[in-house]
């Protein structure tokens, strides 16, 4: 799903959830929450980060492209 078909509150509160996911690393280096968001922000336009929307459970969530293939197999 394109980030561009969701409204801005929506893709706010997705980016949100990802960062704070319970097993996220951002590494040895403290990051701000902006600097976490624009960093999501730009793994979803490089594609590296997708929007996935489960029908079973009706809800949206960012994955990995690693996250993604393992959800494929």
């Amino acid at each position: 799903m394109p980030a561009d078909a969701l409204s801005a509150e929506a893709l706010d509160g997705l980016v949100e959830e990802f960062i704070t996911r319970e097993g996220t690393d951002y590494g040895q280096r403290e990051f701000s929450l902006e600097d976490k968001r624009s960093g999501v922000l730009r793994q979803l336009q490089r594609g590296e980060v997708a929007i996935v929307f489960e029908l079973e459970s009706e809800s949206t969530t960012l994955v990995t492209k690693q996250e993604l293939r393992l959800l494929d197999v």
